[in-house]
């Protein structure tokens, strides 16, 4: 890599040079036949050095063209290398068709690692029942994240099994599980389209009613109707004309836009303030009736919302209880409210 920025940085200033170098040479010389009176001043020397500084250019765009090639075939390579990269997760062979799970989750065992003796997940059990809320909180590495990859089956476990209503995630169809599973990241991409586009991004074949129905279950329906195109308003890339809570919701409505099962929220509201979190809160507390909902955040305003929450060390569950029973414990958990609620946890204990 040293070595092109190398050739790239000599080969550029000595054609610009050279340039310059022939100009000289054309006033030096062409200056002496002038002053000869071989040539004349203006219909012949001026008149070269026009023709030599556009031949000039033309070089200069040809190397810059040679340039833009070579760029494109590099990235093209890359992409190239990433489409043919064979397939890890695969749907196997007589696999299980799954239309419409039921919820129940069950981990047994699970151990994972992104490198072989560098386990980020140890001897992980749990079971998540149909319907039930669940809040996972630990500190950052701890594998909150790695743990909501592998229920995606974005990943297999090292060691142990997952299952989903009594079968095995690696039993499954992947079409059929990922289409179970709905996942609002922290950040969630939002594309310069429509509201509507947006919402039905992961189906683009939903009618009207069904986009309008997952918006009314986002809590977005409210924001949506004073938009001045209401679901035909076009947004920024990214969502910029729109607040922190209203693309939160925007995402959790494209979640909820096939009604799936169950329903993974990785820190949805992290780096949000008080308001926003308020608003994406009544979001999920909307979304997560009827379904198997995991909620993923280190706030203890979100997690004591859930049913049972699961507190992750080092790749381990140390903790695990409603908020009343972990605030008890005096753990992990109990220290993450101190640091958020100190003053009032003092006062309420007075």
């Amino acid at each position: 890599m040293k070595s092109i920025f190398w050739q790239v940085s000599v080969f550029q200033p000595i054609m610009g040079g050279l340039t310059q170098v022939n100009m000289l040479v054309l006033i030096g010389y062409g200056g002496y036949l002038v002053i000869q009176g071989q040539i004349p001043l203006g219909a012949g020397m001026f008149v070269m050095a026009n023709l030599l500084h556009e031949f000039a250019n033309q070089v200069g765009n040809i190397t810059n063209i040679a340039n833009t090639i070579q760029t494109s075939l590099i990235g093209a390579q890359r992409v190239f290398e990433v489409i043919d990269t064979p397939e890890e997760i695969t749907s196997p062979e007589n696999a299980v068709a799954l239309p419409r799970a039921k919820g129940e989750l069950r981990f047994e065992n699970v151990a994972f690692g992104y490198v072989m003796d560098r386990p980020v997940l140890e001897d992980v059990s749990f079971v998540i029942q149909p319907g039930e809320c669940i809040g996972i909180a630990g500190e950052t590495g701890s594998g909150k994240s790695t743990l909501l990859a592998l229920i995606s089956r974005f990943y297999d476990p090292t060691h142990g099994a997952i299952y989903l209503d009594g079968h095995k995630l690696t039993q499954l169809d992947l079409g059929d599980l990922r289409r179970n599973i709905g996942i609002v990241f922290q950040e969630s991409f939002l594309f310069s389209n429509t509201v509507a586009a947006n919402i039905a991004f992961g189906h683009p074949d939903a009618t009207p009613s069904q986009i309008e129905q997952a918006a009314r279950l986002a809590a977005a329906e409210p924001f949506i109707c004073e938009l001045p195109d209401q679901y035909d308003t076009l947004i920024g890339e990214h969502g910029s004309n729109l607040s922190g809570g209203q693309r939160q919701r925007l995402a959790i409505a494209r979640a909820l836009l096939l009604d799936p099962p169950i329903l993974v929220l990785d820190d949805a509201t992290a780096a949000v303030d008080p308001e926003t979190e308020h608003e994406i809160q009544q979001a999920v507390d909307s979304a997560r009736e009827r379904r198997t909902t995991i909620l993923v955040s280190n706030r203890v305003s979100t997690l004591r919302r859930a049913d049972r929450i699961l507190v992750l060390q080092r790749g381990r569950i140390v903790e695990s209880g409603s908020h009343d029973e972990l605030m008890r414990t005096r753990g992990y958990y109990h220290r993450l409210a101190e640091l958020q609620f100190g003053d009032l946890l003092e006062s309420s204990a007075q």
